[in-house]
């Protein structure tokens, strides 16, 4: 793509000033004061810029940018959060969104403001309770694990959302509690604003205390602000400006809200300009650049190095799919994204991408362009099996073709859904089968008879699992004004989101250990009854013991067994039966409570945990062994390359588990070097999509790199990886949980 020329960075601030974009950066390092001279040292830096991550990509943004980008993954921006003592006592007995509103205005008023020189999008989340989910001031949990609607609420703009709500309040029937949500949401909108309008009068202190030639750009950054998000959008660079500070509000109020289908939503305000003239795509790529540094602002808070790593805020990206009528939405903004995050490698943004029958080839081709480079930034849905399977469960299918994530990977209707989950291990049912926390020894003269006692046991498992659900999604008393407000259904009912307010309240029912369970039953199935080399009881009796003395037993069943995860028909076969079955008892109970009750397979790292609970498997495992992640076959049984593993994992019918099901492949670098390479990953990408996969994210990175990054994270401050529905850079995970990334099985595509 052609680099930005000079006469185009004159129109993308709206005042012509960004001629002084760059200049500004280059003075601001001392490097030259002339702005002419400024501008032609930025396009050669533009010029002969290489990527730090690889050679063979383009640089397409300047100097400037860059730079930004540097300060944010350093973590200089986050390691200057500080807490903020809140003077303000809020009543106790305030109704509850009435507290919320008090505390937004609070945070407005109070949080310490960020604007970097030369930034073209503003507002930033600054305070220290946001990174730890916590509502300020008042101090309990923010809402996650859901993406609400920006889309709707950026279009109309606050005005039209404060219009909305003070009719409902002149005309509704709306109970005390419903009267203190919708004033609550009024409350909250002004407060989003103060917090605006403090960012409009330190730029205008930043204009004052600016050289005459760099006035422009502060006085068009304020003007932008003081329209938006209080007014519709009526341009790209306004609709992204818009999108962010809503979202930065989000985040300052300890809500961790996935984003959604950007492209979908910023699409049509780019595809106006670009035909108006007012702007190019060069230009657009370098705005939509300064949204996607924003997302690094929390990096270097330490706070948020552990377990899981930096970078789980559920603040995931969904491009490309068809909308509601069946058109596929992919557009400029799309590319303009893959291209930032192969040029930056900033993979505080995950990115997942729809895949269709309707997908252009250019763009799965694109996609294994950016993978080829690692960082786990990229994935991608079947969508077609995604729609089906929310349609089955019961969303109407112009709202299922709309579908997002919740953040992480599970796929809900964005703006119409609340979101949780419950995680299971289910592996304690097949155990509850085999006696194996028992002194008993089971007995059953065929596999079906013991098949047939997992079953119950799940079924039974499952059955409590509802009882202990029926309570949730009742709490009016939590304050969750923002999440309620950008969420259909909660303000209309006079119900906030945390009590099921939403039009699709969803609580999903997910169960990790799947690959372990199917792959124990069937070395049971082989070894027990077809084979008939020991009874069960002698297998059990080796098991309790953690295979001590029978380690060459074990070894022979890890090696010799085709278990999932390489294109067995017959293992393969045991994995579709315990999803099928495991899907069908949720289904019983779609709804219940008022709440849908989806099916998934999950894990999300707690394959960590549950080892110490897990005694020794047929598949030959013992106990702390780290086991199965999501969907994925069982680490190092997947022997025949990632195709196999995708083969196998492809028979699953997801329709049945339509909250979701990931498969993780972690592919060697030098299987996807040049054409060859590119050729490879695009394929693979078409066969998960023909062949009906849920959702599959590829990690490029090589097994030798994650060992020594483990040994020196200081030779690794930026090596992002694929951790589930979240990426993490490598060095700020626990070593558990980099132990979990480098086991999974090195794959040659």
């Amino acid at each position: 793509m052609e680099k930005m020329k000079r006469r185009d960075f004159l129109k993308i601030s709206g005042l012509g000033t960004m001629g002084l974009f760059f200049g500004m950066n280059l003075a601001h390092a001392g490097e030259v004061a002339d702005k002419s001279v400024a501008a032609k040292t930025a396009k050669s830096y533009v010029d002969n810029w290489k990527s730090p991550w690889h050679p063979d990509v383009p640089s397409r943004l300047c100097a400037l940018t860059h730079d930004l980008a540097k300060q944010g993954l350093s973590g200089e921006w986050g390691a200057k959060m500080i807490n903020v003592n809140w003077e303000e006592n809020i009543p106790a007995d305030w109704m509850p969104q009435r507290r919320y509103a008090a505390a937004a205005m609070s945070v407005a008023k109070n949080a310490p403001l960020r604007i970097e020189k030369g930034e073209l999008i503003v507002g930033s989340a600054t305070l220290i309770e946001s990174t730890l989910g916590r509502v300020p001031v008042i101090n309990c949990h923010g809402i996650n694990h859901v993406t609400v609607g920006f889309e709707r609420v950026m279009n109309m703009g606050y005005e039209g959302l404060r219009k909305e709500i003070r009719e409902r309040l002149a005309t509704a029937d709306l109970d005390d509690y419903g009267r203190d949500l919708n004033e609550g949401a009024l409350q909250t909108l002004d407060a989003i604003e103060v917090w605006n309008d403090r960012n409009i009068a330190l730029l205008s202190q930043m204009e004052a205390e600016a050289d005459e030639a760099e006035k422009p750009f502060y006085r068009a950054q304020a003007e932008r602000l003081a329209r938006v998000p209080k007014y519709a959008p009526q341009n790209f660079h306004e609709a992204v400006q818009s999108l962010w500070t809503t979202y930065a509000f989000f985040r300052l109020m300890g809500d961790w809200m996935g984003i959604g289908r950007i492209d979908k939503i910023l699409g049509p305000y780019l595809k106006k300009d670009l035909k108006n003239g007012t702007l190019t795509l060069d230009e657009a790529r370098e705005i939509l650049a300064h949204f996607w540094i924003k997302g690094t602002e929390w990096i270097g808070h330490y706070e948020t190095f552990g377990a899981s790593g930096d970078a789980q805020f559920y603040q995931n990206i969904i491009l490309g799919g068809i909308d509601k009528n069946g058109n596929e939405v992919t557009n400029e903004v799309t590319y303009l994204v893959l291209d930032i995050v192969e040029e930056l490698h900033i993979s505080d943004f995950p990115i997942a991408v729809r895949l269709g029958q309707k997908t252009p080839d250019k763009l799965i081709r694109r996609i294994a362009e950016v993978q080829r480079f690692g960082g786990g930034i990229v994935s991608v849905y079947s969508e077609d099996t995604v729609i089906a399977g929310m349609v089955k469960f019961g969303i109407p299918l112009e709202d299922a073709r709309e579908y997002s994530n919740d953040g992480c990977w599970e796929a809900i209707v964005p703006g119409k859904s609340s979101f949780m989950y419950s995680p299971n291990d289910m592996l304690p049912s097949l155990y509850a089968a085999l006696k194996m926390k028992t002194a008993e020894l089971p007995h059953y003269d065929n596999f079906e008879s013991l098949y047939e006692a997992f079953h119950s046991e799940l079924d039974n498992h499952i059955s409590k699992l509802h009882d202990r659900m029926d309570g949730w999604w009742k709490d009016k008393n939590h304050p969750c004004v923002m999440a309620s407000m950008f969420t259909e259904g909660c303000l209309e009912k006079g119900v906030c989101y945390s009590a099921g307010g939403a039009t699709y309240p969803m609580h999903g029912i997910h169960f990790g250990g799947v690959s372990d369970v199917a792959n124990s039953l069937y070395a049971i199935k082989k070894l027990v009854y077809e084979d008939q080399y020991m009874s069960l009881e002698e297998f059990v009796d080796i098991l309790k013991k953690n295979w001590e003395g029978h380690e060459t037993l074990r070894q022979l069943i890890k090696n010799r067994f085709e278990f999932y995860g390489n294109d067995n028909d017959a293992a393969d076969t045991m994995m579709t039966r315990v999803v099928s079955d495991y899907g069908d008892i949720v289904a019983k109970t779609k709804n219940r409570a008022g709440v849908m009750r989806p099916c998934a397979i999950s894990t999300f790292g707690r394959e960590i945990d549950w080892r110490m609970y897990r005694p020794a498997t047929p598949q030959g495992s013992r106990l702390g062994d780290i086991l199965a992640t999501n969907c994925s076959p069982t680490p190092g049984s997947d022997r025949k390359g990632p195709t196999a593993a995708m083969n196998s994992y492809c028979k699953i019918d997801f329709t049945k588990t339509s909250n979701g099901a990931v498969l993780e492949l972690k592919v060697l670098p030098s299987s996807v070097k040049g054409k060859a390479g590119i050729d490879a990953l695009t394929a693979l990408m078409k066969t998960f999509r023909d062949k009906g996969g849920y959702y599959m994210h590829i990690d490029v990175v090589d097994t030798a790199m994650l060992l020594d990054a483990q040994k020196h994270p200081e030779r690794y401050p930026n090596l992002p990886v694929r951790v589930s529905g979240w990426s993490a850079r490598f060095t700020t995970l626990g070593k558990n949980w980099q132990d979990m990334i480098i086991q999974r099985t090195q794959q040659m595509v």
